[in-house]
């Protein structure tokens, strides 16, 4: 080997290596300044807001952090809290995962086969189209004033979000990649398995994503109608005595509820599409 040659061993050799770790450390040490200005932020916004609590703004109309914590903190030790977000928790599960797979299998064969959607096209367009909180009333009379009722509230508003966007996944798979396949022998379920299942993966998990907050939603506006259980009927029961911390610390537990469960849907996403980085 000549001197040229082990140079170049060298400079490909270890420097590569501690280059390569040298960004690593740069992306944590990012990450890292990123998480702490995001919690400056939420600090600083509340620290402002308790200041602010009666010199600047009308605690009766907007409460503060302070009396907004001791009101979950009561629910907590009376155990109302957990109860009541076990509740509304089932039901926006339960709806999301009728919506989703109803949504995925319905948003498949449309994209799949062009008469279907064709024939359809007009009635999905039209339901679609429909206030979906104006649908609640007729839930209720359909399902009853029990959790069947929210369920269905979160179920067809999921089911639209991921209609749309796996019909859309599925057919923008490259019909170049569909006919390479079928070329080297593909049956139907094999293209399923290994062009449009990857291809339409970033679409679906994209309208799961998407669709996690509106089945909150949409179970919360079914407790809003007729319930006497769920987060929804605290907040609704708060607001009708006039208790301001009551419904924000309802609107406190939804938003801590859907933070936590994007972050699931985002790591399942990274670790199902790991393939696109």
């Amino acid at each position: 080997m000549s001197i040229s040659q082990a140079e170049g061993a060298d400079v490909g050799g270890p420097s590569l290596s501690r280059a390569v770790a040298e960004e690593e450390i740069r992306v944590a040490q990012r990450r890292r300044l990123l998480l702490v200005a995001q919690v400056a932020v939420g600090v600083v916004f509340l620290l402002a807001w308790q200041l602010a609590a009666g010199p600047l703004i009308d605690p009766f109309f907007f409460s503060s952090p302070y009396e907004i914590g001791a009101k979950l903190v009561d629910w907590i030790r009376r155990g109302e809290l957990f109860d009541h977000l076990f509740y509304t928790m089932y039901a926006m599960l339960m709806g999301f995962v009728i919506g989703g797979l109803a949504g995925f299998v319905v948003g498949f064969l449309f994209g799949r086969y062009d008469a279907l959607a064709t024939i359809f096209d007009p009635y999905i367009t039209a339901f679609y189209s429909l206030p979906k909180i104006a649908l609640a009333p007729l839930f209720i009379m359909w399902f009853g004033i029990g959790i069947e009722s929210k369920i269905a509230m979160a179920a067809i508003i999921v089911f639209f979000l991921v209609f749309l966007n796996t019909y859309s996944g599925v057919r923008d798979v490259s019909a170049v990649h569909l006919n390479a396949a079928r070329i080297m022998g593909a049956k139907e379920w094999q293209l399923l398995r290994i062009v449009i299942a990857p291809s339409a993966a970033a679409w679906v998990l994209a309208g799961l994503k998407v669709s996690i907050p509106y089945a909150l939603i949409g179970a919360v506006v079914g407790e809003f109608m007729s319930s006497n259980r769920g987060i929804g009927f605290k907040i609704a029961q708060a607001s009708s005595t006039f208790d301001t911390a009551g419904a924000f610390a309802g609107l406190f537990v939804l938003a801590i509820v859907g933070i936590l469960l994007s972050a699931i849907i985002k790591a399942a996403e990274r670790r199902i599409l790991r393939w696109r980085s």
